[in-house]
């Protein structure tokens, strides 16, 4: 998702360019039909994973790319990057195969004491043949995306996005169901998430026992979901996925930080952009860069101790 950024900047650069994108499969549905997209290369790391691999490394040579720019810091898109036959290949220096690389950049996380987001390091790969303006992401529903989620729009909402992958990044269960039972009841509410999402936000559903609610886990695409967050009163996830889909619509988002930190640099970046985190400092947290499957403490203070007042707080007009 932060990676769309470079698309949006390398497009407005070089307006005539052809950009190509390879991808994880699973994941091509968040840019499918992009407008400044040729053609989606589609990574199926499920079956025959290196097989795929190198067909994907065979169709990279065939083209004979201009640039191959790598926004990943892991050994086979380094593989990918290094023998793709490009004119020019670039990568951040912290990739394995970054000895390959024509040109290494460094990943920078902080520079003058303040952490720099994803997105400008991100764009550090392309400043030296654009400028150093990092673009924020986008993404590109359909109008039958929109068309497709307008009946869910004839009264004011607020979306939640309540499950993650890891467990400390995962406003608990009945955090959501405390703060949602204080919405004001004229405010549609509607659960987002994929098809394994769906247990869990029936579970918040039938405890905050409200009327105008509706679980559509699993029932929206990538495109769809972000058509529906687009006009949403307020958008509420975890540091996760969702964040980045409100991210790329510029639509409103309140984003719940639990074990992580916004100072890591993956952020929100939505004009309106909340961030709700444990008021105090906690001795435990952050417990590493990334999410973990259970808290090491046992006490998982850093999601009990945030208060529901400060998620309704962000929402407008209360």
């Amino acid at each position: 998702m932060l990676a769309t950024g470079i698309i949006e900047k390398l497009s407005t650069h070089y307006p005539e360019a052809k950009i190509d994108f390879i991808l994880r499969k699973g994941n091509e549905g968040l840019l499918v039909n992009h407008p400044k997209i040729r053609q989606l290369i589609i990574w199926d790391k499920t079956k025959n994973k290196f097989g795929n691999l190198l067909k994907i490394l065979s169709q990279v040579r065939r083209t004979r790319y201009d640039k191959v720019i790598n926004v990943q810091r892991f050994a086979a898109t380094g593989l990918l990057t290094g023998f793709s036959g490009a004119k020019q290949t670039i990568g951040f220096d912290k990739n394995p195969i970054s000895f390959m690389f024509g040109r290494k950049v460094k990943h920078i996380v902080s520079a003058g004491g303040t952490v720099r987001h994803e997105i400008e390091r991100n764009n550090d790969l392309v400043a030296d043949f654009t400028d150093r303006v990092a673009f924020r992401p986008r993404l590109y529903p359909a109008q039958a995306d929109f068309d497709l989620v307008l009946k869910y729009k004839t009264r004011p909402y607020i979306t939640i996005s309540p499950a993650s992958v890891w467990f400390t990044k995962q406003y608990p269960k009945e955090k959501w169901i405390s703060f949602l039972k204080k919405v004001p009841g004229d405010l549609g509410i509607y659960f987002l998430g994929g098809p394994g999402d769906k247990s869990l936000a029936e579970e918040i559903k039938v405890a905050i026992a409200k009327s105008l609610v509706e679980n559509l886990c699993g029932n929206l695409t990538f495109l769809q979901s972000a058509a529906l967050m687009n006009d949403a009163t307020m958008n509420y996830v975890n540091d996760s996925a969702p964040m980045h889909f409100a991210s790329a619509m510029n639509a409103p988002v309140t984003a719940v930080y639990c074990s992580t930190l916004p100072l890591f640099g993956f952020g929100p970046l939505s004009d309106q952009s909340q961030i709700v985190e444990i008021p105090e400092p906690l001795y435990c947290r952050p417990c590493g860069l990334h999410g973990r499957s259970a808290c090491p403490e046992g006490h998982f203070f850093c999601a009990y101790k945030i208060r529901d007042e400060q998620l309704l707080d962000t929402i407008p007009g209360i």
